[in-house]
């Protein structure tokens, strides 16, 4: 069987194709509940607010606009839709949500043991080095090597350019790939 395509998932979507709300629902619920764990650090506010967030999507779908890629869409969409809800059950401190696009994510332990990127650091500290980091450069990684999007993709997201994307993702590796080393230094 063919693999389906982002393009045909979405078009039986708007069509009403109940398998391939299915489908988009199964193939992202788990990035996208990652995520939001990330902005809000509550679990059923992230689950409550995810699962009503695939319910609009399957109500205003013949509005939807036609896509070539899924991924950057959802994230770009769900994020708004939590920060959206956080701010009117007002679980956050007063914050101005027009205007912030940022997000500070927080790695875990779990998260950095369990994902094959981070097996060449081989240092307990990681999470520690990472969570140092400037929050664009965060989101960044967790998106590129957590979430496994591409460049572009996270551009969308992001709200940022390519070029932004990629610089944000050098220095990030570069500044980690620093702090290993002097740690190295001193062990």
């Amino acid at each position: 069987m063919e693999k389906l395509t982002d393009k045909f998932i979405w078009k039986s979507l708007k069509e009403g194709d109940l398998n391939a709300f299915s489908v988009l629902f199964e193939s992202y619920y788990s990035q996208l509940h990652s995520y939001g764990l990330k902005i809000s650090k509550n679990i059923s506010l992230t689950e409550d607010t995810l699962q009503d967030f695939f319910l609009y999507i399957y109500e205003h779908r013949e509005n939807l606009s036609d896509l070539e890629t899924i991924a950057p869409y959802l994230f770009t969409s769900y994020k708004r839709f939590l920060l959206k809800v956080m701010k009117k059950n007002e679980k956050l401190k007063h914050t101005d949500f027009s205007t912030q696009t940022i997000v500070d994510i927080q790695f875990t332990a779990e998260e950095l043991i369990t994902n094959q990127e981070t097996e060449r650091f081989k240092n307990k500290n990681i999470s520690k080095l990472l969570n140092k980091l400037p929050k664009r450069q965060k989101e960044a990684i967790y998106l590129k090597y957590y979430s496994g999007l591409k460049a572009k993709e996270i551009s969308e997201i992001m709200g940022i350019n390519y070029q932004s994307v990629v610089n944000n993702l050098h220095k990030a590796i570069k500044s980690l790939k620093e702090e290993i080393s002097i740690i190295k230094l001193f062990q």
